[in-house]
């Protein structure tokens, strides 16, 4: 494939319930030897940068902090350039750290409303209240709306699912931050300074992954590991430019 630069995802793709997927290490290691261009762009939203960094190097993995790309960074960009920074958070996790500095939630008074996967954070009552500050006046932000991912025990409803279900009683339509948001990778492009045509997203899910990154003007290289389905490639109309056993045949890509 005739790129100069890759979008790697994280999640299914370089790791997989707390550990590195085999190969993922040399491959980052391959880019690093021969100056690839790359950023790690993830939906993952129940940690912050600096937390993803630490969880990544206590699996033998380094990636620096400035090459992680999440969805609260394109948030916060978003609020910035609209000059609206009073939200309120839907979240678990550390992820809220990401936005410290940023702004703040005053009741009644919230310009967003900021959903992204709360685990079990995600209860009525944290729902209700989401719902009502939307009926307020609030708008409502989808830092990611995967339908769900893969947990150490297994699939796991994202926040896809709470999204719809807070667009269906508001009558509002969500703002998506992260993948498979063309605004989401065009930050990831603008950061490695590359043209969309030149760069290729790898990922574990047709959607998101592969469908968001061909829509934006990339390639999109689907990966069997993660929340790969044999049997939704063959019932989807998303046809991948590649398809991999893992992360750790890239380096076999770029030389063919």
């Amino acid at each position: 494939m005739n790129i100069d630069g890759l979008l790697i995802d994280l999640d299914g793709v370089i790791y997989q319930g707390g550990k590195a997927i085999p190969g993922a290490r040399t491959t980052l290691e391959y880019l690093a030897k021969h100056d690839i261009p790359f950023r790690c762009i993830s939906n993952t939203t129940r940690k912050c940068r600096q937390t993803i960094c630490t969880q990544l190097s206590g699996m033998g993995i380094d990636i620096p902090q400035d090459h992680i790309i999440t969805p609260p960074l394109a948030a916060i960009a978003y609020m910035k350039q609209n000059r609206k920074t009073r939200f309120h958070l839907l979240v678990t996790g550390d992820v809220s750290r990401d936005f410290d500095g940023i702004g703040s939630h005053v009741q009644g008074l919230t310009d967003y409303v900021i959903v992204g996967d709360a685990g079990e954070e995600a209860t009525y009552n944290t729902l209700n209240t989401a719902f009502r500050l939307l009926m307020e006046g609030a708008e409502l932000i989808a830092l990611e709306r995967d339908r769900y991912w893969m947990a150490q025990d297994g699939l796991a409803l994202s926040a896809g699912p709470f999204v719809s279900a807070l667009e269906y009683a508001t009558g509002k339509t969500a703002i998506l931050m992260g993948k498979p948001s063309k605004t989401f990778f065009e930050l990831a492009l603008k950061d490695m300074a590359l043209p969309p045509e030149r760069v290729a997203m790898i990922g574990d899910d047709l959607i998101t992954d592969v469908a968001g990154a061909k829509q934006a003007g990339m390639k999109g290289i689907l990966v069997r590991t993660g929340k790969f389905r044999e049997d939704l490639l063959h019932k989807s109309a998303v046809v991948p430019d590649m398809i991999i056993r893992s992360v750790a045949d890239v380096p076999d890509i770029l030389e063919g």
